[in-house]
């Protein structure tokens, strides 16, 4: 009982440390399992047991796990992780980068497959089948480590997706690899292999998306149609996701990590009214897992299997990997992509492994000493040392690197809007057609649905919670317009959001206390004066339409906002020259504008009766 309330209080404690600093949370959380493992064992218990045992030892009666019931409870952690992940994935971010993260999954896989194989024969004189076990093992990276590092670094968004979409797709293919790999060991490599894992890959695939896809849309179906009640949601899909991957391991094994990837994918991009309650659920039990599945697996090495890694083979095997397989892998794959130089630099450097590799090293590597396999004690730890290495070295180095080679945004161009509201809607369709990467944020699921029907980039988050500033796809975010119908919620997006997240500029739309009272006109207030959240609405309604008229002048503009002043089916939103976009203040004149630049506006449109009173106005 108080190894297992250890685990999960010292996983907590090293999630937290992990936010305070941050840095990747397995970091810590690693560091800690060797802790309480090897390395108590080593140095801080007088009869050589580890604090934490994870499998149940005969001779000392101790431990948490009897058998490979360790890695059954590994398997099923794992299978909600990914899971997780694939919520996450939305078909609309990869338009441009889509080929690239093909390419990378496969052509990518390939090179560090074979490259990392043939350094581990050489470096460690480890038989080939062992190598290739290795090489497997590491192709994956893993969303548990990539998703921290990015949060932390304002990048284009292409860099992160392609990043983010690699973590999550490559997993079960690492995953497969290593599997198929451990078979042809396990039978000695006999004829007929090759037919066999044929075979094998051709059903893992086949009983992996078919039981992904098909569950998901069964389990959408069933959501919408309201046959779950709202209190044991997130339990049956829990339950679902489970089943998913029992299902689909019987039918052929090891397609179960296949099949929950793609359940994720489906309905984390169908049309589901309670997706983001799903995702919170889903993201704090894969923090709860994570936190117990690393400390478990890390405790479970022996100070043999570190001391095996005192030498120069493995910095040297680590170097290749790190600066030579992964970079070889990231520009093959992106050949003929619209990545940068620059960009593919940023990709390469960014390849830290993660829970996936760890975990079907220590089932592989313990099944594999235990039938006398040579040199098969060199795969866990080795697995770990790049686990951990890479996770370290990433973590401390991606952010300078990140400005070294210029990809780090100095000024964030990305518009984050608070409400989701029809008015709201309009402006964020305009800037995405001028080019701009435009997110909506609101708590209203209909709201969200309309605007992602529409092709926006929709989020459904409480500003009051935590989820804003732990999403990866806000890093590029430099302007936050706050639009919504409470002012108390306009007010507390720019005092907690306004330094992160609108760096360029943070706004409010005007409270309805301050419309046509000068004085309360605030410094931060949004597009007009004279128009609140109700007038915005109204016009938004009677009209649906945003303009543009060209503007000759300094005095031709305030003509113009003179009349918006006065006609309430007018409102101001921004000027526009070239590809430069500058937001109206309610304190719109004295916002100062050249020629040749165009009023964009909301509503009404100006006609040439209107614009032949302007030029009288102002000569």
């Amino acid at each position: 009982m108080l190894e297992l309330a250890g685990i999960i209080i010292l996983g907590i404690l090293a999630q937290w440390v992990a936010w305070r600093f941050k840095i990747p949370a397995i970091l810590p959380l690693i560091l800690i399992g060797l802790l309480v493992g090897p390395i108590a064992a080593e140095f801080f218990t007088e009869d050589g047991l580890k604090w934490i045992e994870p499998i149940w030892n005969e001779s000392t009666q101790k431990g948490l796990f009897p058998g490979d019931s360790l890695y059954y409870f590994v398997s099923l952690a794992i299978s909600i992780i990914l899971f997780e992940g694939g919520l996450t994935l939305k078909r609309s971010e990869i338009t441009t980068v889509g080929p690239v993260i093909t390419k990378l999954i496969t052509v990518g896989s390939a090179v560090t497959f074979f490259g990392a194989a043939v350094a581990a024969h050489y470096l460690f004189n480890l038989a080939w089948d062992l190598s290739f076990l290795f090489s497997g093992l590491i192709i994956v990276t893993g969303p548990t480590v990539i998703t921290p590092i990015l949060r932390n670094i304002p990048l284009k968004r292409d860099i992160s997706t392609v990043l983010k979409w690699e973590g999550i797709l490559i997993d079960p293919i690492g995953a497969l690899v290593a599997v198929l790999v451990f078979e042809f060991i396990t039978v000695g490599g006999q004829g007929g292999f090759t037919q066999t894992a044929l075979i094998e890959f051709g059903k893992i695939v086949l009983f992996g998306t078919t039981f992904g896809f098909t569950f998901a849309h069964a389990l959408v179906f069933a959501i919408n149609k309201k046959f779950i009640p709202h209190y044991l949601l997130n339990v049956v899909s829990l339950s679902v996701v489970l089943l998913v991957f029992i299902e689909s391991e019987i039918f052929a094994h090891e397609s179960g990590l296949l099949a929950v990837v793609v359940m994720g994918m489906v309905i984390g991009n169908s049309k589901l009214d309670n997706i983001q309650e799903l995702l919170y659920f889903k993201e704090s039990l894969s923090v709860l897992l994570i936190s117990i599945l690393f400390i478990l697996l890390s405790a479970n090495i022996d100070i043999e299997d570190l001391y095996l890694l005192l030498n120069w083979e493995t910095a040297i095997l680590f170097a290749i990997v790190v600066f030579l397989i992964r970079p070889l892998a990231v520009f093959l794959s992106s050949i003929n992509s619209g990545l940068k130089l620059k960009e593919k630099a940023f990709i390469s450097w960014v390849g830290p492994r993660g829970i996936v590799a760890a975990g079907i090293a220590s089932l592989f590597g313990s099944k594999l000493v235990s039938q006398g396999v040579e040199g098969a004690e060199y795969i866990t730890p080795l697995v770990f040392m790049i686990v951990l290495g890479t996770v370290l070295f990433n973590a401390t180095t991606a952010r300078l690197f990140a400005k070294v080679v210029g990809v780090f945004l100095k000024s964030s161009e990305g518009i984050m809007i608070v409400g989701a509201s029809k008015f709201s809607r309009l402006i964020a369709s305009y800037l995405k057609e001028q080019g701009r990467s435009v997110v909506l944020v609101d708590t209203n699921e209909n709201n969200i649905r309309i605007a992602r029907d529409q092709g926006l980039e929709a989020v459904a988050a409480d500003i009051y919670g935590d989820a804003i500033t732990d999403d990866v796809e806000f890093s590029n975010i430099g302007f936050l317009l706050a639009l919504t119908g409470n002012s108390q919620i306009n007010d507390y997006a720019l005092e907690r959001f306004g330094e992160r997240f609108g760096e360029k500029g943070a706004y409010r739309l005007v409270h309805s206390t301050e419309v046509n009272n000068p004085s309360e006109n605030p410094i931060k207030g949004l597009f007009s004066s004279t128009d609140d959240y109700v007038g915005m609405m109204e016009v938004a309604r009677n009209y649906g339409e945003i303009h543009e008229i060209p503007i000759d002048s300094q005095e031709h503009y305030e003509g113009i906002i003179e009349i918006t002043k006065t006609d309430k089916n007018i409102i101001p939103l921004f000027i526009r020259k070239g590809e430069s976009i500058d937001i109206i203040p309610s304190k719109a004149t004295e916002l100062k504008v050249s020629d040749k630049s165009l009023l964009v506006y909301l509503g009404k449109e100006i006609t040439e009766n209107d614009a032949g009173e302007i030029e009288m106005s102002v000569s």
